[in-house]
């Protein structure tokens, strides 16, 4: 295979394209929370083709692609559109380790837009649907032990025109929605277990017992096995217990330290599965000691509390695009450096809108102490509905709402554990929008430990625990809050072109736009003022739109490319602190 790769060129860059290997693109484990020590990368250059979606099989490719990349970004070496009529083509070959020899493969890819299946030497191993989530396959019986191994992936991603979650993806960008992303976009690797090895892990930490509740998902356990679990402070043990795998487990945390956004300790989790005192599986992972709950002030109204102390949250829309990668964050430093210049601009939270990063994202936000609400990636077939001046997004098809509940359920298991996450927001909007109430009631029967906002905008149907208003430019108060906390999902939306740093569409949309800095400062300003008296009255949490330009849009705090922060970072610090402190 050719080793020849350049990103695509014709619109602007970040600086982080530059630190791209494309022999090992991203080679940072993908799983924190999960962690064993022996893994293969199998990110890097991978043979691509776009085919008819009716074509089962191909036998020549176009060229290279560097996966993950995803096929219509420049960092894919491709930049083509894929649409629901093609389907897209992946091979490349890899050898197992001879010290994993014994040892079951396991296949893993973080995350595959739209439908994949997968093939190993020429035999179909599996299937899977939903483009956010990670998913597995345990290719053991279709490897050769020695030599190169093929594995072909077909993937087909209808994006706008088929009903699944796509969050912002269209095949026509323009306006708030963005270029599609389609294929493998987050890393693919290999992973050697034992026949019986720890499958995943549920964490709920207690703070007013000084307890983590913990459960171990072990797949083909014996009566006889046991769990080993060590809780360390850095370095330092603070308790150890034995347990049985798939049963719930109390481990107590004496005085414990506790996780929140100034303070955001981490405890490391040693956890060991043991059969007649044989070590089969070891992993390691980490929790956080927060609680997020409903308290009312002096007042008696509902607010936001951490660790049963009220605190005003103010974050940023955070759409997670880039435009050089557009779903994938070029290098690790790169998906680091969006938290923290939004910790260093004073935000203390980030809604995560309509898209699911990364493990890693997430980790690096439990690091940080950034607080954070995870938005549903929305769907539905598109149906032109006039309500006001707005376009509702309405479910039409049973599939639909099924793919959907698919999903929902998988993404909540697989960030079940990170505690950065305290608030889940299955509806944006009107987008697709539909069972509210039940919606909520089963997020809630998933995960009672978080809050759920049930739609953040537009549609009020009096579930969950917040009750959520959006205005451009705002800010707002909701109507109808009943026994609910009172939050300001999106306001803002302040807008001002740098040259140079824009992306290449003629049409730039923006909610308000400015000539100068000044003035857009002076705004801005006179937000935060409204925001802190709908605070005084009862509002919990505000949220600005948006942290960076992305594509058409030009209202970001930064740049598309993160080069340029339009206001005075000092003065926009000053700003937002004093929203979450006075």
């Amino acid at each position: 295979m050719s080793q020849e790769w350049e990103p695509v060129k014709g619109e602007i860059m970040t600086r982080w394209v530059n630190d791209v290997n494309p022999e090992e693109p991203l080679p940072e484990y993908p799983r924190p929370q999960l962690e064993r020590k022996e893994w293969l990368n199998l990110n890097g250059l991978w043979n691509y083709t776009i085919q008819k979606k009716s074509r089962k099989e191909v036998g020549s490719y176009d060229g290279n692609i560097l996966v993950p990349f995803p096929v219509e970004s420049a960092l894919s070496g491709v930049k083509r559109k894929l649409t629901h009529k093609q389907r897209l083509w992946y091979r490349r070959f890899f050898s197992v380790p001879k010290e994993w020899n014994g040892k079951r493969i396991l296949l893993h890819f973080g995350a595959v837009d739209w439908e994949a299946s997968v093939w190993i030497n020429n035999r179909e191993v599996g299937n899977h649907k939903g483009g956010y989530v990670p998913f597995s396959f345990d290719i053991t019986d279709f490897l050769k032990r020695s030599g190169e191994n093929e594995l072909i992936v077909s993937v087909w991603d209808p994006t706008n025109k088929g009903g699944v979650e796509r969050g912002k993806q269209t095949l026509k960008p323009r306006f708030i929605k963005y270029t599609a992303v389609s294929g493998i976009w987050q890393t693919v690797w290999l992973e050697p277990v034992s026949d019986s090895y720890i499958k995943s892990l549920k964490m709920v930490p207690d703070i007013d017992n000084n307890k983590l509740d913990f459960n171990a998902d072990v797949f083909n356990s014996d009566a006889g096995d046991a769990l080993e679990i060590t809780v360390l402070d850095e370095k330092t043990e603070i308790s150890t217990i034995k347990g049985n795998p798939n049963k719930e487990i109390s481990i107590e945390v004496p005085n414990p330290k506790l996780w929140n956004s100034n303070n955001p300790f981490l405890y490391d989790l040693s956890i060991k599965l043991v059969r007649n005192e044989q070590v089969l599986d070891e992993v390691s992972s980490y929790f956080g000691m927060r609680k997020i709950s409903v308290m009312e002030d002096d007042n008696g109204v509902k607010r936001l509390a951490l660790n049963n102390e009220i605190l005003f949250q103010y974050g940023t829309l955070d759409q997670g695009y880039w435009p050089d990668g557009l779903y994938t964050a070029p290098t690790d430093d790169a998906l680091l450096y969006d938290i923290e210049i939004t910790r260093k601009l004073g935000f203390n939270m980030i809604r995560k809108h309509v898209k699911v990063e990364p493990a890693r994202w997430y980790y690096h936000c439990d690091k940080m102490g950034m607080i954070v609400w995870q938005d549903m990636p929305n769907g539905g077939k598109m149906t032109l509905l006039r309500m006001v001046v707005n376009m509702i997004f309405k479910r039409e098809e049973n599939r639909s709402k099924t793919n959907f509940y698919n999903e929902l359920e998988e993404m909540i298991d697989m960030l079940y554990n990170y505690p950065c996450i305290i608030v889940w927001v299955p509806f944006n909007e009107g987008w697709g929008q539909f069972n509210t109430e039940q919606t909520t009631n089963m997020v809630k029967n998933q995960d009672p430990s978080r809050l759920v906002n049930e739609a953040s905008g537009w549609y009020n149907r009096g579930s969950g625990d917040i009750c959520d208003c959006h205005k451009y430019v705002g800010p707002c108060y909701p109507k109808d809050v009943q026994e609910r906390v009172a939050v300001c999902g999106e306001f803002g939306g302040l807008g001002f072109k740098i040259d140079e740093h824009m992306w290449n569409i003629k049409i730039k949309f923006v909610y308000k736009k400015f000539e100068t800095i000044e003035d857009m400062t002076s705004l801005y300003e006179y937000l935060i003022t409204k925001l802190k008296d709908f605070k005084e009255k009862g509002l919990s949490a505000g949220i600005y739109t948006q942290i960076t330009d992305v594509e058409g849009e030009v209202n970001g705090l930064l740049t598309y490319d993160r080069e340029v922060v339009k206001m005075n970072l000092e003065k926009i610090r000053e700003i937002n602190l004093s929203a979450i402190h006075d």
